[in-house]
């Protein structure tokens, strides 16, 4: 290097760290006053902090047990530092512990050929194991407890990864010898960069956020907003053939998340698809509200939502009937509208399709953990101070679920290596979130997963009339995943129990995004995901999994098929704005631009 290229590099570097410690200052400050408010996701520190002195004075109840849990640790660590030490001195053998196959954290070839690393790996994952195993075999706890005790201690043990850490990642490491340690540098600056986006809060960038725009590349089948009011816009799509099924297709999404999840790129977007298939195809995308918002209720969004969105598609086309899809929380509103619309004797919906739907709260999976009558309280008075809640809070409790994945993948990547993360539709989605009303959410919090009184005829009232989900007589398509985190498939199962109408159960491989956007192979394509099928209801989900008939690619064509026998005909391509509704803007609309950072 000259003595010119030196100087220029000294100059960048002391730029940069100008840079961090002008930024420094203010970000800490805002950093200490936004831990005083306390939660990070819907979590409550104080009552989770209750909960492990509640485990802790259990664990010392028992002194003999706990010392024998220490014994046994001490043995297998015994254990690790004589096969260790074995093969530093050129033995072969087996590994004490071992990652699972799908744990990306020890993937660089280090960990398993370097016998340093290799130790220290090892030795954190019996550690970890044998925390998670103590924590479990502690007598005397509720089922809450012990299923919040289990959740927050993989938490724990996740973030003490040594992946986590510069001196015990072998990759991080040769980074910073390589680089000099400008990886640490960027880094840095790229933590704090998040922490002022985040407002003194880390909000973790997990995509190149400018390589994606809203109707440029994502979201981009066209379309018109046809209709609008407080809490929804609704869009009808182009038609992509010249005839198409009679009775148009309603898709409400979830309003925790954008719409576009079912739009991100023309590849994979079950919108076109839909489209393709010659079906008019209409979506709700739901509003991003702010304080003004604060008072709507679960019931007007039931009423703003898929019963005005069926009001206005009957203008649109001027077809009463319809096909509705429900995804998520969308698919569990509809489930409330369908079940309202049978007790009022309003016939409209002529099938039903239900993506990751729960209905029944029984076992919510880990979601649960964060309902209890404590945390529930707290989080109401954190949502009655600005009249929602913050969409960063579902996003990190979302991301909580799949921390190694959706957190310290991008702590090692932007903080340790110092790299800016990939642009990734699914990531510039899933960064994207909304805001929650207070008086909405806390309905649906407390009702469907703290009582489950949605499963229960009668047990919540919408609008006066008490909701019954066996009134559901429609034709019903219920589709699964079977990795699912939000959704367990052997939750959403129990709907098959509930509903009256025909029912076809369909479960899809991967989790609840993955899932669901997958569309069919191209033409000399690999399948990414198949699904399984079973004409036969049985009593549990694992009997009907027993009796299922596996199928390679996507459940798309599969779904297609079943609706073409509730399509009442072919009709003329039906264009936006081509009947009484006019058209207020182009797609995507106005609603899903509003961000929140």
């Amino acid at each position: 290097m000259t003595d010119q290229q030196g100087a220029g590099a000294g100059a960048d570097f002391a730029k940069t760290m100008a840079e961090i410690a002008e930024r420094s200052q203010r970000i800490v400050s805002e950093f200490l006053t936004r831990q005083q408010q306390g939660g990070f996701g819907m979590t409550d520190p104080f009552q989770v902090g209750r909960t492990f002195i509640d485990l802790t004075a259990r664990m010392m109840a028992n002194p003999a047990k706990l010392m024998q849990a220490q014994v046994d640790l001490w043995q297998d660590h015994m254990k690790l530092w004589q096969s260790s030490a074995r093969r530093m001195m050129g033995e072969d053998g087996p590994p004490l512990a071992a990652p699972e196959p799908e744990d990306k954290r020890f993937k660089d070839p280090a960990w398993q050929e370097n016998a340093v690393f290799d130790f220290i790996k090892q030795s954190y994952l019996l550690s970890a194991r044998w925390l998670q195993a103590t924590a479990r075999d502690v007598d005397g706890l509720d089922d809450k407890s012990a299923k919040k005790i289990d959740f927050y201690t993989r938490q724990f043990v996740d973030a003490l990864s040594p992946s986590n850490f510069v001196m015990t990642n072998p990759e991080v490491l040769r980074e910073t010898i390589e680089s000099k340690g400008e990886n640490l540098v960027k880094g840095l600056k790229n933590l704090l960069e998040d922490l002022d986006r985040g407002k003194g809060q880390i909000s973790i960038k997990m995509t190149d956020h400018t390589a994606f725009e809203l109707g440029r590349n994502v979201a981009v089948t066209p379309g018109k907003v046809v209709f609008q009011n407080d809490l929804i816009q609704l869009i009808q799509y182009e038609p992509a053939t010249k005839k198409v099924m009679r009775r148009p297709l309603l898709i409400i999404p979830p309003w925790i998340n954008k719409y576009y999840i079912l739009d991100l790129r023309e590849k994979n977007s079950y919108v076109k698809w839909a489209v393709d298939q010659g079906i008019t195809v209409f979506v709700v995308s739901w509003v991003n509200p702010d304080e003004k918002l604060a008072a709507k209720t679960f019931e007007d969004y039931m009423l703003e939502g898929p019963i005005a969105a069926l009001d206005a598609m009957e203008k649109a086309t001027g077809e009463r009937e319809a096909n509705v899809v429900g995804y998520c929380l969308g698919g569990t509103l509809f489930a409330c509208a369908l079940a309202y619309m049978a007790a009022k004797g309003i016939d409209r919906v002529t099938s039903a399709t239900f993506l990751a739907t729960l209905v029944d709260f029984a076992e919510p999976g880990e979601l649960g953990v964060f309902i209890d009558e404590e945390q529930l309280a707290a989080l109401e008075t954190r949502m009655n101070e600005k009249g929602y809640l913050e969409g960063s809070a579902m996003a990190n409790t979302f991301n909580m679920l799949r921390a190694n994945d959706l957190i310290w993948s991008f702590v090692i990547n932007n903080y340790l290596m110092g790299k800016n993360p990939f642009p990734f539709d699914l990531l510039y989605w899933n960064s994207d979130s909304t805001r929650m009303p207070a008086a909405m959410h806390g309905f649906y919090l407390r009702k469907m997963y703290q009582e489950n009184l949605l499963s229960k005829p009668g047990g919540i009232k919408l609008a006066g009339v008490p909701i019954d989900l066996k009134k559901i007589t429609q034709p019903s398509f219920i589709l699964s995943t079977r990795e699912d985190h939000i959704a367990p498939w052997t939750s959403t199962y129990a709907a098959t129990r509930l509903y009256n109408g025909p029912i076809e159960f369909v479960l899809a491989a991967s989790g609840h995004i993955a899932g669901i956007v997958n569309p069919p192979a191209p033409p000399g394509g690999t399948a990414k995901y198949g699904h399984w099928t079973n004409a036969k209801l049985a009593k549990t989900p694992d009997d009907w999994l027993k009796g299922a008939v596996s199928h390679e690619g996507s459940w798309w064509p599969h779904w297609a098929a079943w609706l073409k026998n509730f399509a009442g005909g072919e009709v003329a391509a039906r264009k936006p704005g081509g009947g009484k509704l006019k058209p207020i803007e182009a797609a995507p609309g106005s609603y899903v631009r509003v961000r929140t950072s």
